[in-house]
C-alpha cells in the first residue's frame, strides 16, 4: 500500500512507476528495471505501507543512477504541471 500525499491510501502499483520514469524519459526497459528495484528495495525492507514521499525519493535515487537527465525531467514535470516541488525530496 502507499501513503498519499492527501492521506488517502491505494494499492502500490509497479506499472505507476514504469508509466512515470518513461514520462520522464526513460526508455522502457530502463523505466521496468527501475521499479524492479525499487519493488526488491520495499520487499528487502519489509515494507507493507511506503508514504509517496519515501517511494518518490527512492525513485528519484534510480533516476539520478541512471541518467541525470530523467530525473530533472521529473522535477521540471512536478513543478510546472502538478505545482510540486520535489527537487526538496532528495
Amino acid at each position: 500500500m502507499v501513503n498519499k500525499r492527501n492521506g488517502s491510501k491505494e494499492p502500490f502499483i509497479i506499472e505507476k512507476i514504469v508509466v512515470s520514469c518513461v514520462k520522464a524519459g526513460a526508455d522502457i526497459e530502463s523505466a521496468r528495471k527501475v521499479a524492479k528495484n525499487i519493488e526488491k528495495v520495499l520487499e528487502q525492507r519489509k515494507v507493507e505501507v511506503v508514504d509517496s514521499n519515501e517511494l518518490t525519493k527512492l525513485v528519484f535515487n534510480e533516476l539520478k543512477r541512471l541518467n541525470e537527465e530523467w530525473y530533472k525531467n521529473w522535477i521540471v514535470y512536478d513543478k510546472a504541471v502538478k505545482r510540486r516541488d520535489t527537487s526538496k525530496l532528495v
